[in-house]
C-alpha cells in the first residue's frame, strides 16, 4: 500500500514523464512536489515504488519511469472521482483538445465548401454545355451579321484559337 507521499511522488513522476518522455529525477520531483523533504527521502520513496513495481530505473544514473502498474494506479486515482473532481491538468487538457478538434472540424468544413465550389467549376459536363451554348450564340451572331461566309470563318477561327489559349 502506498503512503500519501508516495502517491503524490508517483503522480508527479507520471505527469512529468507523460509531458517530457524522459526519466524523472529526484531533484525534479522535489521541485514539483512542494513537499518539505530532502531529495534523499524522495530517492528512498522512489526505491520503495520500484520494489513495489510502480516505477523502473532504465539504468543506474537515470531517473525513474512508470511501469504498467504505475500507469494503472495513476489512471485509477485520476479517474476514480466524479468529473468535477478531476485534476485541473486533466480538465485543462480535455478543454484544449476539444478546442483543437473544433478548429480542425471548422477547417474541414471550410475545405469541404471550397472543394464543392471547385468541383462545380470543374464539372466537365457543365463546361461542355457552356461551350456549346457559346458556340451556338456565336453562330447566331455571325448569321445575323452582313459579313461574308469567309469572313465569318476567319472570325470563328480567331475566336476558337483565343478560346483554346484561354
Amino acid at each position: 500500500m502506498l503512503t500519501n507521499r508516495q502517491g503524490t511522488i508517483l503522480n508527479i513522476l507520471i505527469k512529468e514523464y507523460i509531458d517530457k518522455a524522459e526519466p524523472v529525477s529526484s531533484d525534479l520531483l522535489k521541485k514539483k512536489s512542494g513537499l518539505d523533504i530532502s531529495p534523499a527521502t524522495i530517492r528512498n520513496d522512489l526505491q520503495d515504488l520500484t520494489e513495489m513495481g510502480y516505477i523502473n530505473q532504465p539504468h543506474t544514473s537515470a531517473g525513474r519511469i512508470p511501469t504498467e502498474k504505475g500507469y494503472r494506479y495513476f489512471i485509477e486515482i485520476t479517474f476514480s472521482g466524479r468529473v468535477d473532481e478531476f485534476p485541473d491538468f486533466i480538465i485543462k487538457g480535455v478543454k484544449e483538445a476539444k478546442q483543437r478538434i473544433d478548429r480542425e472540424l471548422e477547417m474541414t468544413r471550410n475545405m469541404e465548401k471550397l472543394l464543392e465550389g471547385m468541383n462545380s467549376m470543374l464539372d466537365f459536363d457543365n463546361f461542355h454545355r457552356i461551350e456549346e451554348e457559346m458556340m451556338t450564340d456565336l453562330f447566331k451572331i455571325l448569321e445575323r451579321s452582313k459579313t461574308s461566309y469567309e469572313s465569318n470563318i476567319d472570325i470563328m477561327k480567331k475566336l476558337l484559337k483565343d478560346f483554346e489559349e484561354f
